[in-house]
This record gives C-alpha cells, structure tokens and sequence, in this order.
C-alpha cells in the first residue's frame, strides 16, 4: 500500500511561498487559540453517493468533521496532504486552505479532485474551529440572515421518462413529504432519440421534455417551484430550443444544458432564453465562477460546497454573485455532513435560494448523526450548537461502509 502521507515534497525545494505556521513565524493565539492539529482522517460511507467524510483531529480534544465530494481519490489526496496540516493551527482556517491549494499546487489545485480534497479539510476545519470557540459555523461566515434554509428535494420517480409519473412523484413529495421546491431531470431517454453521442436533440426529443415539464408545473401549480436538471447533456443549439420550448412552462430553472468548459457558449445559451438557466457544480472555485458572472453567463449559480472549495470559498462565490444580483442555489449530494455544512452558508449570505436534497429516498440518512429532524417541511433548521451543529454516529458510520473502508478514531 502506498502511503501518501510519506511522499516527498518537490514543491518545497524551490516554492517561495509556503504559508506554513512555521514559515511564517506565527506565534501564540493563548490557550483556547492556540491549538494545534494532531491527525487527520477519512472514511468513505455507502450512501446512494459513495460519501467521503473528513476528520481533523486537535490536541484540544476538538475533532472537526468535514465532507469532501463524492468517489474516489480525495482519501488518497487528503493523505497527501496531512503533513501539510499536522501542527498547525485549526483556527487559521482561510490560511490552511491558502496553504494547501499552493502546496498542491503542482498536484492540480485549480479544479477537480484536488480541490474537493481541499474542501472536506475545510468544512472540518470550520467544524473544529466553531467547536473551539464554541460558536455555530454560521457565526463564523459572518451570522446569519435566516434561522432555516430552504430545501429542494431532487425527485426521481420510477419511470421517470413518463411524464404522468413525474407528476405523480411531485404530487407526493408536496403533499406527502412537505415540500415547496422540488427538481426533476430531463436527460431521460424519450425513445426518440437516434444518436447517444452527438448531443443533439429531435424535435420530438425536445417535445417529450416539454411534456414532463408540463406534466409535473402543471401538477404542482403554485404550490412548489420546480426545476430541471439536463446534466451537461446538450449541444448548443439543442440547449437553446429547449430553454425556449421550455418558456411556455412555469420552469424555476433549467440546469446545466450544455458541458461546463465553454464559457462564452454558456453565455449565449443563457441570454438567447427567458428560461433561468442554472450552473456551477462543476466550475471551481471563486475563479472558475467569475466569468460566468461577470458576462452575465449565468441566472443561478449552482456550486457544491464540498466540490468547489468549501465554505469560504462558497461566501467569496455568494458575494460576487450578489453584485450581479444573482441568486444562490447550492447543489448538494451529501450526507448530512456536507448538507449542513451548505445549509450554514446558506443561512449566512443574503442572496441563498436553496440547498438541493439528494436522499429523500433513503430510509437511513438522518441516522449517519445523532440529531433528528434534520429537514422538516422543506426547511433545514441551522443549529446554534457550536461548529456544524452535528455529531456523528459511528455505529451508524461503521454499519454503512464502503467495501474495504475503515472508520475513523472517535473524538
């Protein structure tokens, strides 16, 4: 087995700007802050997301729990990185993600694996940090602008290429389950289709996803706002015709029509519809979301906070969206872990929409924590308990691992 934690460090040969504890001479914060980090720690659980939950261990007696984005890698990555953080300071939590995205630097730490690594540290790290000051995450981003933040629950009914049983899904999740905000995908075979490959859509592609849209706006009236999820699926073209046969409908948003990587399509997609469109789950950090928003690329940006960089780096994301006037719906496909880590951001910025809700169907979701009543009538209460508010069960953790995973110390 290879230990990651051991591997040299070429970075540290030549790199002018190590933002070590150490480096920078940084002394004594007194008792309580001036605690230092002893271990760090991961373990994957099996969800209907293979969940990878982060720990940060004090020689306080403070432990913080993170979440970094789902699958494989971030254990091997934050293995990597744990000699980055032992002794340091679990307080300077902005320093310590500066830190680590410059020692990772080489390693890729502008998108992907690398920085969703970076994010689970960081949300432990607030964790721990709340903990030790003895202050509810939220307190930490600045307070709070809402004591609860709205859920949407994402909905997945069980043919969910027929249009009736979408609706029939909404009808139930509203009237049964309490919710007013609801999302259904559209990238579902329609049977019309000729080509997997080429992204384009069929007139009567197209015709069969404006009719679960109808089915499932028309079903829920006013009662929710409803959104649909394309996965990144669509040419240019074909996103364009959908966003427009879509204006008919009372469409909350439209997700991800077309891949990620172009921005200036994106642009054009956005602006040749009255349909909002919604992305950013796979745009990284503050500097990947920037052109979206300053060209006006974007009507909801979608980040997801153990994916994109974290807590931190989700408010510097919030803000600049909040001078373009754009709102905030964080994606999210996390246990509770990372649920309430969004929930926290999104009771402490003013432009919050809502954080998405992945494991409705899930029967032992709430168990992975003590605390019950996590979501309740579409609204997630944010806890005035020091850090994120949870604590998590370990018979539950360990009952629920991943083949071959292994739980982490208690606190």
């Amino acid at each position: 087995m290879v230990h990651h934690d051991r591997l040299s460090d070429p970075n540290a040969e030549y790199t002018m700007r190590d933002l070590s504890r150490g480096t920078l001479g940084l002394g004594s914060g007194g008792e309580i802050r001036d605690a230092e980090i002893t271990d760090v720690q991961t373990t994957m659980v099996d969800g209907n997301y293979p969940w990878i939950l982060v720990r940060v261990y004090t020689d306080a007696g403070v432990v913080g729990t993170g979440e970094s984005y789902w699958g494989g890698g971030d254990t091997a990555i934050i293995d990597r990185m744990k000699p980055f953080l032992l002794g340091e300071n679990p307080l300077d939590v902005d320093r310590l993600y500066e830190h680590l995205v410059q020692k990772m630097s080489g390693e890729g730490s502008i998108s992907g694996k690398v920085i969703s690594a970076i994010s689970g540290v960081e949300i432990a790290l607030h964790d721990a940090a709340g903990k030790l000051l003895e202050v509810p995450v939220y307190q930490l981003l600045g307070g709070k602008y809402r004591d609860a933040v709205r859920v949407y629950c994402d909905c997945h009914a069980g043919d969910e290429a027929e249009p009736a049983a979408n609706a029939d899904e909404a009808e139930r999740v509203v009237e049964e389950l309490g919710y007013d905000a609801l999302k259904f995908d559209l990238d579902v075979p329609s049977g019309h289709g000729t080509d997997r490959v080429n992204r384009h859509l069929r007139p009567a592609e197209i015709e069969h996803k404006a009719e679960i849209v109808a089915a499932v706006t028309e079903q829920v009236g006013d009662r929710a706002d409803v959104a649909f999820d394309c996965h990144w699926s669509y040419s240019a073209g074909s996103a364009r015709r959908l966003a427009r046969e879509l204006e008919a409908y009372d469409v909350w948003w439209l997700e991800d029509p077309i891949p990620p990587e172009n921005h200036d399509v994106q642009r054009t997609v956005t602006q040749s519809t009255a349909t909002p469109i919604a992305t950013g789950e796979n745009v990284y950090r503050t500097h990947g979301t920037r052109r979206l928003l300053t060209e006006e690329a974007v009507d909801i940006v979608a980040p997801d906070i153990p994916k994109v960089g974290g807590l931190r780096e989700g408010m510097k994301i919030a803000n600049l969206a909040d001078v373009f006037y754009v709102p905030v719906a964080m994606h999210n496909v996390s246990s509770p872990i990372g649920t309430m880590a969004s929930a926290h951001l999104g009771a402490a910025i003013p432009n919050a929409l809502a954080v998405e809700f992945h494991s409705y169907q899930l029967g032992w979701w709430e168990d992975l924590v003590e605390e019950s009543g996590l979501i309740a009538d579409g609204r997630m209460a944010v806890p005035d308990e020091p850090g994120l508010g949870l604590t998590l069960d370990l018979d539950a953790v360990e009952a629920n691992l991943v083949e071959g995973a292994e739980l982490f110390d208690e606190a």
